[in-house]
């Protein structure tokens, strides 16, 4: 099985927030799979199974803050005996343009705090993750990142949490390389139609 954890921050006030696109991709996979996602308070988080993708998936939002995530991730992992190859942490990343996704292995944090958490608590940075774009302006960046898409970044946005969906799924079917190789190129065209 396969645990695909999205991060954001609990409460109205950040819902919809670029920090929280991470909570939209599972909120995307829980409709695609009609599922619901259920509150469980012994690992802090909203979680739902999915069958029949590769050996089934694990969707979870942590309900903690995000700079508390891993304990969650921890949690959820040590329970189903997953490995940190088995999880794909879903996050905002404040360096990329709007809409650009970005799958890796493993790495660093990047200073995303979520990451940073996760990493701690599972005592390694080896684990794959799915970074989605949300831009960056000038001015401090919290602000950024807690603050709403313009109007005109939504279509970009929406598109963006289908490929990431998208993409989660082909990493519970067939794993991180083949979901890198799928998705870490430049977005289709929506301009261009299939005979192009």
């Amino acid at each position: 099985m396969k645990l695909i954890v999205g991060l954001g921050n609990p409460g109205r006030e950040y819902s919809d927030t670029r920090h929280n696109v991470g909570f939209l991709i599972v909120d995307e996979l829980a409709r695609r799979h009609e599922v619901a996602l259920r509150s469980q308070a012994r690992w802090k988080a909203r979680t739902a199974k999915v069958g029949g993708i590769g050996d089934g998936m694990l969707l979870a939002a942590p309900t903690t803050f995000m700079n508390l995530s891993g304990w969650a991730v921890r949690e959820i992992a040590g329970f189903h005996k997953l490995e940190p190859a088995d999880l794909l942490v879903v996050v905002d990343d404040a360096d990329l343009p709007v809409g650009k996704l970005r799958l890796r292995p493993g790495g660093s944090a990047g200073g995303h705090n979520g990451l940073k958490s996760i990493i701690q608590e599972l005592g390694t940075d080896v684990f794959p993750r799915l970074r989605i774009g949300v831009g960056r302006q000038p001015g401090e960046l919290r602000k950024h990142v807690l603050g709403r898409f313009e109007a005109e970044e939504q279509d970009r946005i929406d598109a963006a949490v289908t490929r990431a969906a998208d993409a989660a799924e082909l990493f519970a079917r067939e794993g991180i390389l083949a979901a890198m190789n799928a998705f870490n190129g430049p977005e289709p065209d929506a301009n261009l139609s299939p005979e192009r």
